[in-house]
């Protein structure tokens, strides 16, 4: 028996199925687009509703601005976006944060003759909320990176370096790339490297360790020690104070204090 060939009309009748579920499926997929703007404007309204409810306790209590941010975060909304953005004018968190910057430079520039323009993040607030006084709003370090990371859109050399479990701020345009960054991050525990521990730990040949520290040594964000017993160290003065603090911390313990 012959088998009967696909005629004209089924191959019509197909083709005018798949365009019908084409047709179909574009029509789902923009009502869904539509629900979906629906509810993120919703979300936007509710949202402002609510920043404008708690807008005191937003400017003045620091982990209650965390919590608004991650919210606003989730629905693309960055409220330090314009200064003249309703956010900003509402919340007042424009000028919050750009009068931060400005105590961040103040910090920053006041240190730079010791640190050479490296400081912890730990330190940085430190000063920042000594400077601001106790009866000053509230600054967490939340606060001091979005700030930061304000000051480095506008190409001002402000920048973070993740050094263990938090960061060193960066307040100079030197160039330093992941070589720099794993040098500091191994000099964090002492405050300060030596060529063989990079050598050791890095498995790097000695030129390597060399150009590195050369480098953090003409850029001001390292001293060098040639006196040392053993090998000359080379030693971060952005960790002095970080280093100091956990000290007399643990002798306090120790002592009973």
């Amino acid at each position: 028996m012959h088998r009967r060939g696909v005629g004209a009309g089924a191959i019509a009748k197909k083709k005018l199925a798949e365009a019908k579920y084409k047709e179909r499926g574009t029509v789902l997929a923009e009502d869904q687009i539509v629900q979906m703007s629906k509810q993120l404007e919703t979300f936007k309204s509710n949202l402002e509703e609510f920043a404008s409810k708690h807008k005191q306790e937003i400017r003045k209590n620091s982990q209650f601005r965390v919590q608004f941010q991650e919210m606003c975060a989730t629905i693309g909304v960055d409220p330090l976006a314009s200064g003249k953005g309703f956010w900003s004018e509402m919340l007042g968190v424009g000028d919050f944060y750009y009068e931060l910057g400005v105590q961040i430079i103040e910090v920053c520039l006041a240190l730079k003759h010791r640190n050479g323009g490296l400081i912890t993040l730990d330190e940085l607030h430190h000063r920042v909320l000594k400077g601001r006084g106790k009866y000053a709003q509230d600054v967490s370090q939340d606060d001091l990176m979005r700030a930061i990371k304000k000051l480095k859109v506008m190409g001002s050399g402000f920048g973070m370096i993740p050094v263990g479990g938090s960061y060193l701020v960066q307040s100079v345009p030197a160039e330093l790339n992941m070589d720099h960054t794993v040098v500091l991050q191994l000099a964090e525990k002492k405050g300060y490297v030596t060529v063989s521990e990079i050598k050791a730990s890095l498995r790097w040949e000695k030129e390597r360790a060399c150009h590195v520290l050369d480098h953090l040594l003409k850029e001001g964000l390292a001293w060098l020690d040639s006196q040392a017993a053993g090998e000359s160290q080379y030693w971060l003065p952005a960790l002095f104070s970080e280093l100091t603090s956990l000290q007399l911390t643990s002798y306090h313990v120790r002592e009973g204090l």
